[in-house]
């Protein structure tokens, strides 16, 4: 169950944080320069993205200063403090020739980079025949979720790699996570 509501937070964190483009300045979460840390980890999501030969991405990545970076409500005082622990890359537009292949080498690109992958999950998303792939990867502490929504309802690719510490992530309160998946909607902040 925890799994699960950990998935469903680092879906709305991509949303919230590479959609709306909220985030926070700096944010490394090592203590020291050879810890694994989110600069690290954004190092290696960036690269394999790009050797993968994926589009380059227009969203901003988590802990990128914007002009919404100043949080009006709890929800978006959460997501700012959730930043620090992510690292993340997304692809929202038109359809990418062979992206589910570029999807995979980047996914293989990440293996060879330490990261160890649990089970590969392709579902039916659909009638029109669109499928999203998913899988998750594990490395230092920090889970990455991987995922391709090619959903034929709407003419699209939707590519994400999302990175959370897991650390980090666990000092969120059960609440906290709540809101961040968008539960309470309406609590005071």
């Amino acid at each position: 169950m925890r799994t699960r509501n950990m998935a469903a937070v680092a879906g709305v964190l991509a949303a919230v944080l590479l959609g709306a483009g909220c985030g926070i300045v700096g944010g490394g979460t090592g203590a020291d320069s050879g810890a694994f840390d989110r600069e690290a980890a954004q190092a290696e999501i960036r690269t394999a993205v790009a050797g993968a030969g994926l589009p380059k991405s227009e969203l901003p990545e988590p802990g990128t200063a914007t002009a919404t970076a100043t949080p009006a409500d709890e929800r978006e005082r959460i997501a700012q403090r959730a930043a620090a622990c992510t690292a993340a890359w997304q692809y929202i537009g038109p359809l990418v020739d062979g992206v589910r292949g570029k999807f995979d080498r980047t996914v293989a690109a990440l293996v060879q980079e330490g990261w160890t992958a649990g089970n590969r999950q392709v579902e039916k998303l659909d009638d029109k025949g669109g499928t999203t792939a998913s899988v998750t990867l594990k490395k230092s502490g920090w889970t990455l979720m991987a995922r391709h929504h090619a959903p034929r309802t709407v003419v699209m690719d939707m590519v994400s790699f999302q990175a959370t510490e897991d650390a980090c992530m666990g000092r969120f309160t059960e609440r906290e996570r709540g809101l961040l998946a968008g539960e309470d909607g309406g609590a005071e902040g």
